[in-house]
C-alpha cells in the first residue's frame, strides 16, 4: 500500500508541475503578443513605413511601396494608354505586396520555436531591405518588388495595437480608425477612447516623420538610405526580447 501511495503522490506532483509549467509558457507567449502589439514597436515599424514609401517614391521611380492603391491607380492609368512596360512596372509591387502577405502567414504557420514568428518576419524584412541597398537604379523594379514584399510581411505581422486594428505601413486604416474613437469618446466619455484615437493620430505622425526622415537622408545617401530602415526594425526586434527577458 505504501508503494503506491508513493506513486499516486510523485503522479500527483508531476502533474501539478507540468500545469503550472503550460501556465508559465502560456503567460510567456501572451506577454510576447502583448510587446509585439505596443505603441513602442509600433512607432519604430511606422517610421519605417514612412520612409520605405518615401524612398521608393524618390528614389525607385515613383512607385509606392506601401500605398498599393496608387499603385492600382497607375497601373490603370498607364492601361488606358495601352502602356504595357508601364503597367508592369506597377504591377510588380503589386504582386510582390501580395507574396509578402503569403510569406508572413507561412511563417506564423510555420510555428518557430526558438523566435516568435513576428520577430522572424522582421528578420525577413531587414535581410530584404538590405539587399535592396545594394541594387543599383537600373535594378528599380527589382528594388521595388523587395521593398514591397518587406511591407507586405509587415503590413501581415502586426495589424493590432493594444488588441485594436491598425497599420504601420499605412495611414488610411488609422485615420478612419482615430476619427471613429474621437466620436466614441464624445459620446461615451471613456479615457479609453481617447487614448486610442490619440495612439492613431500619434502612429500617422510617426509615418509622416519616416517619410520626412526619408526625403531628408536621400540627399545625402541616395540609394543606401534604405538601409535607415532595417535600423528601426532592429529596434522593434529589440524591444520584443527585452520583454522576454522580463518574463
Amino acid at each position: 500500500m505504501l508503494k503506491y501511495k508513493l506513486i499516486f503522490n510523485f503522479m500527483n506532483l508531476y502533474s501539478e508541475n507540468k500545469n503550472e509549467f503550460t501556465k508559465e509558457k502560456s503567460f510567456y507567449m501572451k506577454r510576447m503578443l502583448q510587446m509585439s502589439e505596443t505603441l513602442q514597436v509600433a512607432v519604430f515599424l511606422a517610421l519605417s513605413g514612412g520612409l520605405m514609401d518615401a524612398y521608393s517614391y524618390m528614389l525607385r521611380g515613383k512607385v509606392f511601396a506601401n500605398a498599393q492603391t496608387g499603385n492600382m491607380l497607375l497601373l490603370g492609368v498607364y492601361a488606358s494608354k495601352e502602356n504595357l512596360d508601364m503597367c508592369i512596372k506597377y504591377a510588380f509591387p503589386i504582386f510582390s505586396f501580395t507574396i509578402g502577405i503569403l510569406l508572413a502567414q507561412f511563417i506564423r504557420m510555420k510555428n518557430i520555436k526558438k523566435l516568435h514568428w513576428r520577430q522572424a518576419s522582421l528578420i525577413v524584412e531587414v535581410v530584404l531591405l538590405i539587399i535592396v541597398g545594394f541594387l543599383p537604379e537600373s535594378k528599380n523594379q527589382l528594388a521595388n518588388a523587395l521593398t514591397s514584399l518587406s511591407c507586405g510581411i509587415q503590413v501581415q505581422t502586426f495589424r493590432k495595437l493594444y488588441g485594436s486594428g491598425f497599420s504601420t505601413t499605412m495611414c488610411i486604416g488609422n485615420l478612419r480608425s482615430g476619427t471613429h474613437k474621437i466620436l466614441d469618446y464624445f459620446y461615451s466619455r471613456k479615457k479609453e477612447d481617447l487614448k486610442m484615437a490619440l495612439y492613431y493620430f500619434f502612429i500617422i505622425i510617426c509615418f509622416v516623420i519616416g517619410a520626412i526622415i526619408g526625403s531628408k537622408l536621400s540627399v545625402y545617401f541616395k540609394l543606401r538610405t534604405i538601409w535607415v530602415s532595417p535600423c528601426l526594425l532592429l529596434i522593434s526586434i529589440l524591444f520584443m526580447f527585452i520583454e522576454k527577458k522580463k518574463v
